[in-house]
């Protein structure tokens, strides 16, 4: 039966991505904001509506296990935003172009976090002790996130370093191209080298992230499916929060609380278990609780600023 579950998840996110590729994104152009949220809201609410699904083929315990799988990578992937930003600004990639390579980026973090996925899930069955590891990286991951994230420099990555020197590099771009032909035969573009940087920077995220959904949950069907639906729709969300990530200052604090907790929890589940549910709340108060202060600040000091604004007016 499981593999008709697959074939149904598979079938999804196959057409969605046809959808997006060949139809609605066949041509590159800059996004606008009203493109941007609508995919916004298909990807999530895909997502979401997966979550119905999982508790009528595996049960409620599994549903909630996924949507809390799904919140967690959902929300670590909008803190990794702050980097692809930082990735085009380094290789001067077009707004345009920009799409193209996140897309492509998507469907390689489906291989490589398959991988991670199931290779994670094989170590915890055989060897108990990986459990503790985990946890040991989840409490890691969430004091470097506590004090200041993680930068990451293309230039100083091995893979990006490697990929400049071996393979053959035009110096322009070539519209959304990744490789053009000429008398020299195939040189790839410097899109191709923000696509490697973006694929590079993803399976560190990975390193980060999937320990805290096998902390969730042990289940294949429900780690990958949530993971893989999370990040999905994160294309479509570059577009919509690019702007608006620096407002959410208390985002990252709160994930880096979850991390913690999550990986307590990873670490003390021979001692004490923690319910599905438990964990669904814990992890949607504090990401709910974290957008509402940021938005609530942000007003504040907007209106703050504006009102010594007025008074310099009136001074003057």
């Amino acid at each position: 039966m499981h593999f008709w579950w697959w074939l149904v998840f598979g079938g999804l996110v196959l057409g969605a991505l046809a959808l997006d590729l060949l139809v609605f994104h066949r041509h590159a152009h800059r996004e606008s904001m009203r493109e941007a949220v609508t995919w916004s809201v298909v990807w999530v609410g895909l997502g979401l509506a997966f979550a119905v699904f999982v508790a009528v083929v595996e049960g409620r315990d599994s549903a909630l296990a996924y949507l809390t799988a799904f919140l967690i990578e959902k929300s670590l992937s909008v803190d990794n935003l702050f980097v692809f930003v930082g990735l085009f600004a380094y290789f001067g990639v077009q707004p345009e172009n920009q799409h193209r390579v996140l897309f492509w980026g998507i469907l390689g973090a489906i291989v490589i976090r398959g991988l991670f996925i199931f290779v994670g899930i094989s170590l915890i069955t055989h060897f108990h002790w990986v459990n503790y590891l985990l946890g040991a990286i989840l409490l890691a991951t969430g004091a470097k996130l506590a004090t200041g994230g993680e930068e990451v420099h293309p230039e100083k990555n091995l893979v990006v370093r490697w990929a400049a020197r071996i393979l053959p590099f035009t110096k322009e771009f070539h519209g959304e191209s990744f490789a053009v032909k000429g008398d020299r035969g195939l040189r790839f573009t410097p899109l191709f080298l923000a696509l490697i940087a973006v694929e590079a920077t993803d399976v560190m995220f990975a390193v980060d992230s999937i320990p805290a959904v096998l902390a969730i949950s042990s289940d294949p069907f429900v780690v990958y499916t949530s993971n893989i639906f999370a990040i999905l729709g994160l294309r479509a969300l570059y577009f919509v929060l690019v702007g608006a990530l620096r407002s959410l200052k208390y985002l990252r604090p709160a994930l880096a609380l979850i991390l913690v907790l999550v990986g307590v929890k990873m670490m003390v589940a021979d001692f004490y278990h923690v319910e599905t549910w438990v964990s669904l709340l814990v992890v949607g108060v504090l990401l709910g609780g974290a957008t509402v202060l940021s938005l609530w600040e942000t007003s504040r000091e907007r209106k703050g600023k504006n009102l010594r604004s007025k008074k310099r007016q009136g001074g003057e």
